[in-house]
C-alpha cells in the first residue's frame, strides 16, 4: 500500500479510529480522510453513498459503531442493533459499488457463542447461542462479518474483518452509564480516592475472566491488515492471555492509588464467564500484541488525568 493512498477512517474521532489514524500517520501515510458524525451521518445511506462517490478512497477502515457495556446494551437494544447495521451496511455497500480496493471491518469478540470452547477460534462463529447481555451489538457485527465474507467470496475483493478482544486506552469512554469495565473502574477508583478513599462497589463476583488489548496494539493490527493481503476473511485480535475481573480491579486500584475497600455486588450480572481469543491465525501472519496490561493501564490513567476536565462529569453510580 502506497503511503499516498487515500484512506478513509470511519469513526476517526473514537478510541479505535483515532488510534488507527495515529498509527497510520506514524507509518508515513499522508492522505487520511475523516468526517465527524455532524459532517456525515453514517446511518444515512444516501449521505454515505454520495460521500464515497465524491472521495473515491482506496481503503476504508470501519471503526464506527455504537458501543457500550452491559448496562448500555441492556437499556438500548434497538439502537445497538439497528444503528450498527445501518452504519456498516452503508459503508460496505458503498465500498463494494465503488470498487474500493480494501475494506477493513472492525467488530468485537462478543460475536462468539457465550459458552464456546476456549480459547475462542474464528470457526466457532454461529455454532451456539450468544451472551444475552450484548446480543444486539453482536448480531449486528456478525452481519457485518458475513457481508464482508460474502463480498470476498462472490467478487474476490479484499474485504477483511478483525475481531478485537476488550479494548482500552487513550480516548476511551469514561461515562459510567455507557462505558466498558476497565475505564469505568479507572473513574470509580479515581473518584473514590478523591472522596477520602471511599469504598468502591463493582458489579458481579469478580470471578469472570477477561482479555484486554491496548488500542494502540489494535491500531497496529489494522495497519498490518492494510499493508498485507491476508489469506482469510476473519481474524481475532488480542493478547492471548486473560485475568479475572477481581485481578483487574486490584491492578487498577493500585495504579490509581485508591486505599478503600472493594465491595462486589453479586446481585448484578457477571456477563460471559470467560472470554479469551485464539489469536494464532493473525500471529502466524506476522502480527503480535506488544503492550503489557499494567503498562497500558498506567498510560490510560495518565491520559484520563490529563483530560479529566473534558470528560463529562457523571455522578458515581453504585
Amino acid at each position: 500500500m502506497d503511503t499516498s493512498s487515500k484512506i478513509y477512517i470511519a469513526g476517526h474521532k473514537g478510541m479505535v479510529g483515532s488510534a488507527v489514524w495515529r498509527a497510520l500517520e506514524n507509518k508515513g501515510y499522508t492522505n487520511l480522510l475523516g468526517k465527524s458524525s455532524k459532517e456525515l451521518d453514517l446511518r444515512n445511506q444516501d449521505e454515505v453513498m454520495r460521500f464515497i462517490t465524491e472521495e473515491r478512497p482506496n481503503v476504508i477502515v470501519d471503526a464506527a459503531a455504537r458501543v457500550g457495556g452491559i448496562l448500555a446494551n441492556n437499556d438500548y437494544p434497538y439502537q445497538f442493533l439497528m444503528e450498527n447495521l445501518q452504519i456498516q451496511n452503508n459503508l460496505i455497500d458503498a465500498a463494494h459499488k465503488h470498487n474500493v480496493a480494501k475494506f477493513v471491518f472492525l467488530g468485537s469478540s462478543c460475536i462468539y457463542p457465550k459458552l464456546a470452547p476456549l480459547p475462542l477460534k474464528e470457526e466457532y462463529l454461529l455454532t451456539d447461542s450468544l451472551e444475552p447481555t450484548n446480543e444486539w451489538y453482536a448480531i449486528a457485527k456478525i452481519a457485518g462479518v458475513k457481508a464482508c465474507e460474502a463480498i470476498r467470496k462472490q467478487y474476490n475483493k479484499d474485504f477483511v474483518s478483525l475481531m478485537p478482544t476488550n479494548l482500552y486506552g487513550s480516548n476511551d469512554n469514561f461515562d459510567l452509564k455507557t462505558s466498558h469495565v476497565l475505564p469505568a473502574m479507572i473513574r470509580k477508583f479515581h473518584e473514590a480516592k478523591l472522596n477520602d478513599n471511599a469504598d468502591v462497589t463493582l458489579w458481579g463476583s469478580g470471578e469472570p475472566m477477561r482479555e484486554f488489548l491496548h488500542v494502540d496494539d489494535m491500531a497496529k493490527s489494522v495497519v498490518f491488515a492494510i499493508e498485507n493481503e491476508l489469506s482469510e476473511h476473519l481474524y481475532n485480535v488480542g493478547t492471548g492471555t486473560d485475568i479475572t475481573i477481581k485481578e483487574l480491579a486490584l491492578t487498577i486500584q493500585g495504579i490509581v492509588g485508591h486505599q478503600g475497600e472493594i465491595i462486589w455486588d453479586t446481585t448484578k450480572p457477571n456477563g460471559t464467564p470467560r472470554k479469551l481469543l485464539d489469536v494464532s491465525k493473525l500471529n502466524q501472519q506476522g502480527w503480535q500484541a506488544s503492550i503489557p496490561l499494567k503498562e497500558g493501564i498506567a498510560e490510560t490513567y495518565q491520559w484520563f488525568l490529563e483530560h479529566i476536565e473534558d470528560i463529562k462529569q457523571v455522578k458515581l453510580s453504585n
